[in-house]
């Protein structure tokens, strides 16, 4: 019995140790800041390959904030949370609207990066999911029609979109270190796992230069 309560506390030494080593050299712990314009269109897959000639792209909104959460010297995980204005634009012509049209969603979205760390660059990969609040789509007139603006419905009917989206992000960025905050310069691509919509195929895709502004780091020591 004694044995097994000293190898217990051997164990939990060892397992402190590592512990306390670990995160005497885990990189910058920091909250970030961001609000920023997106690149955003649909990809409208195979079975309406002929859309792809007629999308344009659509400048939307970001806004939200990160924290970067500091494993280890040269890793990180990258928790994120914004909304988000995604959307795509289709030129006149095109055989689903037929008039020149803008779809917008609006959408809360959150990210969880793996971030790898070369001194003041980084790039970082991971899933994303996403849930739509809403949605408008804006159709041009003509002389014999006006033009319409239509609330988007979300369901299982024809016509109806979905409220929740997935996929993944990629990227790479830089930091800035001033002398009371840090500039992060971010380059992101968003491709969505996820056909949005019941009727048309529409997965989204986006491409994101950001600029963030977070506090000071709050690096961890080894104690002294």
């Amino acid at each position: 019995m004694q044995q097994k309560i000293n190898l217990v506390k051997v164990l939990g030494v060892i397992t402190l140790s590592v512990i306390l080593a670990f995160n005497s050299y885990s990189q910058a712990s920091k909250f970030g800041i961001s609000i920023n314009s997106l690149t955003t269109n649909f990809n409208y897959g195979k079975s309406n390959s002929s859309l792809q000639s007629y999308k344009r792209n659509f400048s939307g909104l970001q806004a939200g904030v990160s924290y970067q959460a500091g494993i280890s010297k040269r890793f990180s995980v990258v928790p994120e949370l914004y909304f988000a204005m995604k959307g795509g634009t289709l030129k006149s012509g095109n055989s689903v609207t037929v008039r020149k049209s803008t779809l917008k969603l609006y959408s809360f979205e959150m990210p969880v990066l793996a971030r790898v760390h070369i001194k003041k660059l980084y790039f970082n990969a991971g899933p994303y999911a996403s849930y739509h609040i809403g949605g408008r789509l804006k159709t041009d007139g003509t002389t014999a029609s006006p033009a319409t603006k239509t609330k988007l419905s979300f369901g299982n009917n024809a016509g109806d979109f979905k409220r929740w989206d997935a996929g993944i992000q990629a990227g790479a960025g830089y930091n800035f270190n001033t002398k009371h905050s840090i500039l992060t310069l971010d380059v992101r691509y968003g491709y969505g796992l996820v056909n949005v919509s019941r009727d048309v195929e529409r997965y989204s895709r986006m491409l994101n230069i950001s600029l963030q502004v977070s506090g000071p780091s709050r690096k961890k020591t080894s104690g002294r």
